[in-house]
């Protein structure tokens, strides 16, 4: 599907800010707060996102470097990356409408603003395509997870969408590719408790009451690889690729799990055998049962 822009004067890295809520401190002024609460971004930097106009409180108007530090306040701010490479894959948008859109992420895209990405992001990609600066992720895949991503389109209608995903009311489906179970039984359901890890973007198992539950099918076992059906009904970080690997069976291609893989993050000739195929669920709004899938292939096994 082939969108125009709506605004060609909107800027998509201009549109797409990060929101902080203040948290606890004695700093005087929202300068030294930021600063210490973000130590590798100098103090000239953050002097010059003042100045630019780039630090906005929650109604978005400009505040000053000496405005005073307010806990529990909210603001936003743009961030910036010197020489940011492209990610050279594209997404694709399967569905636009006034409250919502349904995107067809590649791999290696991240959905949001993160780390070393600003303007390689999907959201920025479709602010960008769309031109509508209001639109908000109202979940996350992984960067390396190729898949569906469902957007609110309207601020007015945003928490009735969110709500799906606080009450558990749209059901997710992953497709991998994993090595061979032949001793389990399928289907099976795997449950456990996930916690963090070392380092800081590594989750793992864990003893204790659960906290996080996988339904797992068997879509072909021809060979040393199988394809799986995944449904998470629990939403962990990292959940189904700690439990893949907790079985014996971690995603192809998978850097981290079950230990760190000696290879780039950002190795285009082996991207993470994990799609998130398909979302279903009744529309919140137009209460019209809705059911979205992927367009994306992983790894032909034969």
């Amino acid at each position: 599907m082939s969108v125009p822009r709506s605004d060609p004067e909107l800027d998509p890295a201009e549109a797409v800010a990060s929101t902080l809520q203040l948290p606890p401190g004695a700093w005087a002024t929202l300068l030294d707060g930021l600063c210490a609460r973000f130590p590798q971004i100098g103090r000239t930097c953050w002097l010059e996102r003042f100045a630019r106009g780039r630090v906005l409180d929650s109604a978005r108007q400009p505040l000053t470097a000496d405005a005073p530090y307010r806990v529990g306040a909210t603001i936003h701010y743009f961030r910036e990356v010197a020489e940011e490479l492209r990610i050279p894959f594209e997404e694709t948008i399967l569905h636009v409408d006034q409250d919502l859109v349904v995107a067809d992420k590649p791999h290696f895209l991240p959905v949001a603003p993160t780390g070393a990405h600003v303007r390689e992001t999907l959201l920025t990609r479709l602010v960008d395509r769309l031109g509508n600066k209001n639109l908000v992720p109202l979940h996350r895949i992984d960067r390396g997870t190729a898949g569906l991503v469902l957007l609110s389109a309207n601020k007015d209608s945003r928490g009735a969408y969110q709500a799906l995903f606080r009450e558990r009311r749209i059901e997710k489906h992953y497709e991998a590719v994993a090595p061979a179970l032949p001793g389990l039984r399928f289907p099976l359901v795997r449950e456990s408790r996930i916690v963090k890890s070392e380092p800081f973007f590594r989750m793992r198992e864990a003893e204790g009451e659960a906290n996080s539950r996988t339904r797992i099918e068997v879509l072909s076992s021809d060979g040393e690889w199988w394809r799986y059906a995944l449904f998470p009904i629990s939403g962990r970080k990292h959940q189904l690729r700690v439990h893949m690997a907790a079985l014996g069976a971690p995603i192809r291609h998978d850097p981290y799990y079950p230990d760190l893989a000696d290879q780039a993050p950002d190795d285009y000739r082996r991207p993470l055998q994990l799609l998130a195929r398909g979302l279903s669920f009744v529309d919140p709004v137009s209460g019209v049962q809705r059911t979205f899938e992927s367009l994306r292939v992983l790894e032909n096994l034969d």
